[in-house]
């Protein structure tokens, strides 16, 4: 893509990638792509806030010189030290080596780890500002939001907010960068709460504090590291950030999230007769194959419905690994004070409801409702199961 013009003098240069399989190595995006956005503001000074995956750098630094000589960067902006933001740094000093990195003071050590770099750092302090000449930046420490060296950048003239990781999501951009020219974004709102769940949700407490602290700034536009820029209404992704965040601790929506496996197709078959009861109660529910879908596209149901329902075989005394794996990831980004129950087929022992109490006990999961039958299946047990999942159904609509 050619550089856009975000404001005058203020670019997008970054990089629309459609080819990475893996977001962190681990998060699928082959379908969905990303971006990762670069920023050009051209000045007495001319600066770069955040850089880019070294994917594509050719691209990337031609879009540079379809603005201003790069051997005339004076500053780079380094919001966060991750290697998305960061990739094309070495090349970057190597066509301009007079250029001054600015970054917080704990982001100083992490150049040198990451690339051996110790000259030409400037630390710039929460609140410092840095007059470039008709445009003024302001800098603030938003710390785990979400490596603790993280800061964000606030131009004042146009009052753009350069918020890196924050309000960021995935998506590679299709034909625009900005919030406004879709006449439907909701694939975007999608990717950011998926991108919100899987990257940023163990650390939500940080998220409101950022929110708290940038609540006071005028703000027009949000120009964020990953997916679309917000400039119609930028509001908009701060205050669906804050409602994911605060679901970290209140109540989610009155749904139901079914993750299940099926050894030989008894379990799944159970999960038919559950999910019939719990719709007959008019409960919205999402179903997932734990063996076939990754849990990339499962957190975010997980962690905005507050009902979760687990269906599960014994596999050699244990929970089947594919389900357990889940159930896992959640716990890794703390997902809590969920209302779960579980059911599933056991053949010569049970064991799967065991290790599924193990893995949630620890994240305040409430669980008094679960439903295991031996071997195969009969009518008299779907009637049970579709039982089971009315009653369900019926406890999350209540609220109970």
């Amino acid at each position: 893509m050619p550089a856009i013009n975000v404001r005058p003098d203020i670019y997008w240069i970054g990089v629309n990638d459609r080819t990475t399989d893996l977001f962190e190595g681990m998060w699928p995006i082959t379908k969905e792509g990303v971006s990762y956005n670069s920023y050009l503001l051209t000045d007495e000074k001319n600066v770069i806030i955040d850089l880019s995956k070294s994917l594509k750098s050719d691209d990337y630094f031609d879009q540079i010189n379809q603005v201003t000589d790069i051997k005339k960067i004076d500053y780079v902006v380094l919001n966060h030290m991750e290697p998305d933001h960061t990739g094309v740094l070495h090349t970057l000093r190597r066509i301009a080596p007079g250029l001054t990195i600015l970054a917080s003071q704990k982001a100083v050590k992490m150049l040198e780890d990451y690339y051996q770099i110790t000259e030409n750092i400037r630390v710039v302090k929460d609140g410092e500002e840095l007059k470039i000449g008709k445009k003024t930046l302001q800098f603030f420490q938003v710390p785990f939001v979400h490596w603790p060296e993280t800061i964000v950048t606030y131009e004042t003239s146009q009052k753009i907010l350069f918020s890196c990781d924050a309000f960021g999501g995935y998506g590679a951009f299709r034909g625009s960068i900005f919030d406004d020219e879709y006449e439907d974004f909701s694939f975007y709102v999608d990717e950011s709460l998926r991108y919100f769940v899987n990257i940023v949700s163990k650390f939500t407490r940080p998220v409101l504090n950022a929110i708290e602290k940038l609540k006071g700034i005028d703000i027009k536009i949000i120009a964020p590291s990953h997916g679309l820029v917000w400039r119609k209404n930028p509001q908009f992704i701060v205050d669906a950030y804050r409602k994911w965040a605060e679901y970290a601790t209140s109540p989610a929506e009155a749904g139901i999230t079914i993750v299940y496996g099926s050894m030989y197709g008894n379990t799944e078959e159970m999960m038919n007769a559950v999910a019939q009861g719990i719709t007959g109660q008019g409960v919205p529910v999402r179903i997932f194959d734990a063996a076939r879908t990754h849990s990339s596209y499962i957190l975010p149901h997980l962690w905005t419905q507050q009902g979760v329902m687990v269906g599960a075989p014994t596999y050699e005394t244990s929970l089947f690994p594919p389900v357990a794996e889940v159930l896992q990831m959640a716990a890794l980004k703390r997902i809590r004070n969920k209302k779960a129950a579980m059911f599933g087929s056991y053949g010569w022992s049970k064991g799967a409801l065991t290790e599924m109490k193990k893995i949630i006990e620890p994240l305040n999961w409430t669980m008094d409702m679960s439903y295991e039958f031996p071997g195969g299946l009969s009518r008299e047990k779907l009637e049970k199961g579709k039982q089971f999942g009315a009653d369900f159904a019926r406890l999350i609509k209540n609220g109970r």
